[in-house]
């Protein structure tokens, strides 16, 4: 057999129209296609499309006969000399500022895209086309018209089920959808068909939207089209809106970096509240639902679909997850070595671009290079860690027309289930891997440090210019593809504070918004049937530092704390909550005072640091005298205080002394009202 050179192929491709040159500015594409998308049926007519993902190039498909004889001609002389000089290359194509939604003027230029993934729309006119799909890929429906097109849906199968996991605080009712091969609707039978479950939930930020257009043409094509098979080996849970009452605060103006769709629904709740900072305190009635949900129907795979702000790159699809270093590592191996080579290798071969979750150090310099985040519990991804159920935080670029970031969307969900399915066990056995770890330390806090290998960054070029506006310099992106290879990246992934393992946790009765919130969490708790005395450990809190601004409805703090032992009596209806248990590491970060998404540090503990005895002045200075007569070392004590030369000189500090040592003061003042049990 006779082997050519590329070049020579290249040639006699292009003599018939059947070479695509892949998209010089989408580094890692490794498929090429041609497409006709629906969406650009009339457009197409004189264009052919170029490699996946590709700008459009436009080539004359008018040459004679003639023409096209000769050139024929021409690529067998070629081939039979197998010497010819390289192809003449195609002109760049250039970045131009879109004209689809209203704030496109504002937003930097960009090439246009297409891919093969368009193929997945059905026509305008199609009876099953979504409302997305009828409006050329610019609209998504309101909560009203989102639910009835899925409800319509439903009518037409009994493997489409849906069930109401609350009402919302303008009442609302947040609907997720069940899908399954048996057409379960409920979470008992669904586990007993012990096939993996993925939960996708969609407009935590309702601006957010793309999961829920992506998850409706899903399931029209699980339930109508070719994707039937993907329910063979995997349920789905499906929420399309989550934060239902800011989806219906929507207009063309909500999202201003955002492109698409046409009218976008608010960030936060009615309540105002960002339900993606609330995982851990769970104030929202939204998130109350959800946590209850996820107890419910035990997911394996929980995705949370987000759009992002931030800086310009090429990446159309941005995914992430806990790190190795976090609590849940075997499920981090599975999502690393199996599930994102996967889900990456679909999208690029839809004509997507994906890539890790990005954040810069610097978005004014992309040189100094990219960060790597270790979520906290108050976010999806951390929430997840904790609770060991994989989570993964979608973040779609929002400078990515909707209809692009829509379909890349569909793939990763697509690919979600097939991978799933495919590793069930491996998946199973992970999550049981993390949930019975057990790990003697638990870090609380991360610290940044320098990855050993670099990242190779597809970013957009970009230039600092000086603004007349602020006075300032800004970034003005070109909308030009440009490659910076080996960024440094900056990972949290050294412990900072770590404490050890307690055994179990002890809650007054008294404490009821706490006991409720961890019952929220499907934490397990028990309760003492009568006074028990026990020799446990208990922190005293110091230098208590309030947040001087409202955070997420709440007064946050932070303090300084120091364990000590102590022997008490724990009376009946004191709650237990034992470490030894699936939730036990979530227990720990809501319940150690250092751990930053602590219920102390959102201040569900702020009454104790109010002292609400007192005494005065008159009666503390003969107080003293005795007391320093009656304890020579007390005495001894005080003299060495006095060498401090501020405290010797604050005479409401020396009085203080003696007050905190006397038998009048407040005993549980700064003691933080939560026992240990080594």
């Amino acid at each position: 057999m006779r082997l050519f050179s590329f070049s020579v192929i290249a040639i006699a491709c292009l003599s018939t129209g059947n070479l695509y040159p892949g998209n010089a500015f989408a580094n890692d594409a490794k498929t090429t296609t041609q497409t006709t998308p629906a969406a650009t049926m009339a457009q197409a007519s004189t264009t052919e499309t170029l490699a996946v993902g590709s700008p459009v190039i436009t080539t004359s498909q008018d040459a004679s006969p003639a023409a096209n004889s000769q050139a024929t001609e021409t690529a067998t002389n070629i081939l039979a000399d197998t010497t010819i000089a390289a192809p003449e290359a195609q002109p760049a194509p250039i970045p131009e500022r879109a004209n689809t939604f209203v704030n496109d003027a504002i937003l930097p230029p960009s090439i246009t895209w297409h891919g093969a993934s368009e193929s997945l729309m059905l026509s305008v006119d199609s009876e099953w086309a979504t409302p997305f799909e009828q409006s050329g890929g610019i609209e998504s429906p309101s909560y009203d018209a989102t639910i009835a097109w899925l409800d319509k849906l439903a009518g037409e199968t009994d493997k489409l089920q849906k069930v109401s996991l609350g009402k919302s605080p303008q009442g609302r009712d947040i609907w997720m959808y069940i899908a399954s091969s048996e057409g379960i609707n409920e979470s008992a039978r669904l586990k007993q068909n012990t096939k993996p479950t993925v939960l996708v939930q969609a407009g935590i930020h309702a601006g957010e939207i793309d999961g829920k257009d992506a998850g409706m043409m899903l399931l029209r094509d699980i339930i109508q089209g070719d994707k039937s098979a993907l329910l063979d080996k995997a349920n789905l849970l499906f929420v399309p809106i989550f934060s239902v009452d800011a989806h219906e605060r929507s207009g063309e103006f909500n999202r201003v970096n955002q492109r698409g769709p046409v009218n976008m629904g608010w960030r936060t709740t009615a309540n105002n509240l960002n339900l993606n900072r609330d995982y851990a305190k769970a104030d929202s009635l939204e998130m109350q639902h959800m946590l209850r949900a996820i107890n419910v129907w035990q997911p394996d795979l929980y995705i949370d679909v987000h759009v992002t702000d931030g800086i310009d790159y090429q990446y159309d699809v941005t995914f992430g997850y806990n790190l190795a270093q976090g609590l849940s590592p075997a499920s981090y191996r599975w999502l690393e070595n199996s599930y994102r080579p996967a889900v990456e290798a679909a999208l690029t071969e839809q004509g997507h671009i994906p890539g890790a979750l990005i954040f810069a150090v610097d978005n004014a310099d992309i040189n100094k290079g990219m960060s790597l985040w270790n979520p906290s519990p108050r976010f999806s991804n951390g929430y997840g860690d904790a609770r060991h159920l994989p989570t993964i935080l979608v973040e779609n670029h929002s400078l990515k027309p909707f209809k692009q970031r829509v379909l890349g969307t569909y793939v990763m969900l697509a690919q979600t289930l097939k991978t799933v399915g495919e590793q069930a066990t491996k998946l199973k056995s992970a999550i049981q891997e993390d949930k019975y770890r057990a790990s003697p330390l638990i870090t609380l806090t991360w610290k940044l440090a320098p990855l050993e290998k670099g990242w190779d960054f597809k970013g957009i070029d970009y230039q600092l210019e000086k603004s007349p506006i602020s006075g300032a310099e800004v970034v003005r992106w070109t909308g030009e593809p440009k490659l910076y290879p080996n960024l440094p990246v900056m990972a949290e992934t050294v412990p900072d504070i770590k404490v050890t393992r307690p055994s179990a946790y002890y809650i007054p009765a008294q404490w009821t918004q706490v006991i409720d919130r961890l019952n929220v969490h499907g934490i397990r708790m028990t309760t003492l049937k009568k006074p028990t005395e026990l020799k446990l450990q208990q922190y005293t809190l110091s230098n208590p530092v309030f947040n001087t601004k409202d955070f997420e409805g709440r007064q946050t703090v932070k303090a300084e704390s120091e364990l000590t032992k102590v022997s008490t009596t724990l009376p009946a209806g004191t709650i237990k909550i034992s470490t030894d248990q699936p939730l036990g590491d979530l227990a720990i970060l809501l319940l150690e005072p250092q751990s930053p998404d602590s219920l102390l540090q959102w201040g569900f503990f702020n009454p104790i640091f109010t002292r609400t005895e007192y005494i005065e002045d008159y009666a503390v200075e003969p107080l003293a005298a005795k007391m320093l007569k009656d304890d020579p070392k007390l005495q001894a004590e005080f003299d060495k205080a006095l060498t401090n030369a501020e405290f010797a000189a604050d005479p409401e500090a020396r009085l203080r002394w003696f007050y905190e040592r006397s038998p009048y003061y407040d005993n549980q003042y700064l003691k933080y009202p939560v026992y240990r049990s080594r």
